[in-house]
């Protein structure tokens, strides 16, 4: 799968985008031009997709937030053995900022002990992450190139103690990035209509699925995602707007549950 990104429509959502070209070019490109910007400038760690809404941050609290859940509560995560799937990792920011900032031991989180795990169909995204990794001298993450679209995941994300799914599944512009692809499969549809049916496995029963978009509405998401093995659960709260009559806000984080 070649599956091109549009940097006009992707790009949108970060800060370094008021310059950049309106032309198609393959994540491999994207993260060889990280890769090599990072080598001039080892303080430069890459794109950190939603930055202006500060998602990052309001999904690291989230997850904290959830950790708070009554005993009774149907999701139960901690911070000692809950595992995390990062699908489209990228460079791995969020899963270091899970790591790293609670091995800094801020006041806000605690470690997140469970495994970490960093996936992407991209190999420079995932030879950038190891190299960050590397540098800040973090072992406890794993990063593996895998296709969610076109690879099965047993044996690979499928493995182990999490042979049967992960704790929490994150996805933060994945399904964005695959709905603006117009690939189709053997069946004639858009690969996107797959993407649910792809990651319902990766999710261990009464685990969490927390996805953020800025492609999808929250009414938009729960049509994709909310069926048969997943249900809505709650949602993050992020700065609103309002354009004719209606409000609504330029990013979405949905987080659903896997009954």
């Amino acid at each position: 799968m070649s599956m091109e990104i549009t940097y006009f429509s992707v790009f949108n959502i970060s800060n370094n985008d008021k310059n950049l070209p309106t032309i198609t070019k393959s994540w491999d490109d994207l993260y060889h031009e990280e890769i090599a910007n990072h080598i001039q400038d080892a303080e430069n760690e890459g794109t950190i997709w939603f930055e202006d809404a500060n998602a990052s941050q309001k999904i690291l609290n989230y997850l904290e937030d959830l950790i708070k859940l009554p005993k009774n509560s149907k999701i139960q995560i901690s911070h000692e053995n809950s595992s995390i799937l990062d699908l489209g990792t990228g460079n791995g920011h969020l899963l270091f900022s899970l790591r790293s900032d609670s091995e800094a031991m801020l006041s806000r989180r605690q470690s997140w002990n469970g495994r970490l795990m960093g996936v992407d169909y991209s190999e420079k995204s995932i030879e950038f992450a190891r190299r960050i990794a590397a540098e800040r001298k973090i072992n406890s993450i794993e990063f593996k190139h895998w296709d969610i679209m076109n690879s099965e995941p047993s044996g690979t994300i499928l493995e182990g103690q999490n042979v049967d799914g992960w704790d929490i599944v994150l996805d933060k512009g994945t399904f964005d990035a695959i709905s603006l692809s117009s690939e189709i499969d053997a069946d004639g549809r858009r690969i996107s209509e797959n993407y649910r049916n792809r990651v319902l496995p990766l999710i261990k029963t009464g685990g969490i699925l927390l996805i953020t978009s800025c492609n999808w509405t929250e009414m938009e998401l729960k049509s994709w995602f909310c069926g048969l093995g997943l249900k809505f659960h709650d949602r993050i709260e992020y700065q609103s707007f309002s354009f004719g009559g209606q409000k609504g806000q330029k990013v979405s984080s949905i987080c659903f549950l896997k009954e």
